[in-house]
């Protein structure tokens, strides 16, 4: 039986203090969840590796890369960033970056991948943002033009909050195409100009959010046709994420897998999936929720 190609690494947890709003084991319980499910024996389970130094400054400020590394981070930095530095947040950094790369990589060779991680979008050049050190989806694209592997690239982006970070690092690549369907009355409040932005309302639910995302797959298709797909499959549009302002059920999200999958299977075109943002106190549920896209690809492409 075909089986799914995924990317995780133990290492992707991170030490936070009690009560912080960004969960650090999420990476552990999604595994596990999928662990403990009927899909895990579909799936070959592969080692992120850690990005290398040199690669990373290609797309991040080579002052900022060494300060991540080493702890030399500013206090403003950090504060911007969410989290606090830690030997385990730098090692995970340089793994969870690279584990996007190769994760695209096995996309390419059998047409869908996931990462057990990734989707983060708000990290600039030149700093970190919104609980995110370095941009995985810039690195993994920008790495995967500068080898001439292939030519034009899709970053779909459907995280509650705008990826701003991607949008400021690609802006000047005419080979990436951003889009990023967002809450507007969301994170960040200054945003940036992605190649395609779709703000939309609080409190926007399933119908409505479906058939936003119908019309914003036919305007990207009308104007670039991608090699490669990167999916941000953020689940914080979550009516019971903690932060949200989005109305989507379980049923909602699982259907706008459904049809990203779907979409780009028909159009023979690879994709490599992304967890990206999802905020709740219960880990279980947010596991669950993280594990739709796992489903879904299972059953789209397997």
């Amino acid at each position: 039986m075909k089986k799914l190609n995924v990317v995780y690494n133990d290492n992707y947890d991170i030490p936070l203090p009690e009560g912080h709003r960004f969960v650090g084991t999420k990476f552990s319980d999604l595994y596990n969840f999928i662990k403990n499910s009927n899909l895990y024996t579909n799936l070959t389970i592969h080692q992120s590796n850690s990005a290398p130094i040199n690669d990373v400054q290609v797309v991040h400020n080579s002052d900022y890369v060494l300060n991540v590394k080493e702890g030399n981070l500013s206090r403003d930095q950090e504060r911007r960033i969410n989290l606090p530095w830690s030997a385990r947040l730098a090692k995970r950094s340089f793994l969870a970056i690279q584990g996007t790369l190769q994760t695209s990589q096995l996309a390419l060779d059998y047409g869908i991948a996931c990462h057990l991680a990734g989707g983060t979008h708000h990290a600039f050049k030149d700093c970190g943002s919104g609980f995110c050190v370095f941009n995985d989806l810039a690195y993994a694209s920008i790495t995967l033009l500068n080898q001439k592997k292939i030519n034009k690239i899709l970053i779909l982006d459907l995280d509650v909050h705008q990826g701003d970070g991607t949008a400021s690092i690609c802006e000047n690549i005419d080979n990436i195409f951003t889009c990023s369907i967002h809450c507007k009355n969301n994170f960040p409040f200054d945003k940036k100009n992605s190649n395609l932005d779709v703000p939309i309302d609080d409190e926007v639910d399933d119908v409505k959010y479906i058939n936003i995302l119908t019309k914003t797959l036919d305007q990207i298709e009308s104007n670039f046709t991608p090699d490669i797909v990167f999916y941000d499959a953020g689940v914080d549009v979550h009516s019971d994420d903690d932060l949200g302002n989005l109305n989507l059920t379980d049923h909602g999200i699982k259907k706008r897998d459904e049809i990203v999958c779907e979409y780009f299977k028909e159009k023979k075109i690879p994709l490599c999936t992304v967890i990206g943002g999802g905020y709740s106190k219960n880990r279980q549920e947010l596991a669950s929720r993280h594990f739709s896209i796992f489903e879904t690809v299972s059953k789209t492409y397997l």
